[in-house]
């Protein structure tokens, strides 16, 4: 028997993203399979409301991914430097902490806008109800 092939690097098997998400939204899929704040159940929470998402709410998702790219690319940079400097052990430990902050800022970021956005579509729905009585 042979095993099944290892999805590509910086994809999972454990989420599914559609060919035409993939396509219409690649820039931001990529962002997602890339995000080191979010779990795989995220990133296909993430995956499958893409389509239904507006064109705002798509550039706020890839500014934020966008942003996490950024800013930990400068971790790295800025810890690599050191880290021939200083013992390996300490600067690995801070960078790591640091990373679990901008994680943790993230995550309560997306929660306030998932919220903001839940508000938003209960707000419309109690709208809808009003005027379709």
């Amino acid at each position: 028997m042979s095993t099944p092939p290892s999805p590509p690097q910086g994809t999972s098997a454990a989420f599914v993203v559609p060919p035409e998400t993939e396509q219409k939204f690649s820039e931001i899929v990529s962002l997602i399979r890339a995000s080191e704040s979010m779990n795989d159940e995220e990133r296909q929470y993430w995956i499958n409301i893409l389509p239904i998402m507006t064109p705002e709410q798509v550039d706020n998702l890839r500014k934020i991914l966008t942003t996490e790219r950024d800013q930990l690319s400068a971790i790295d940079r800025k810890y690599s430097k050191e880290i021939s400097s200083l013992g390996q052990e300490e600067v690995l430990r801070r960078a790591e902490e640091l990373r679990r902050s901008k994680r943790k800022e993230r995550t309560e970021q997306e929660q306030a806008s998932e919220e903001a956005e839940d508000t938003t579509a209960e707000d419309l729905l109690r709208k809808i109800e009003v005027e379709g009585a």
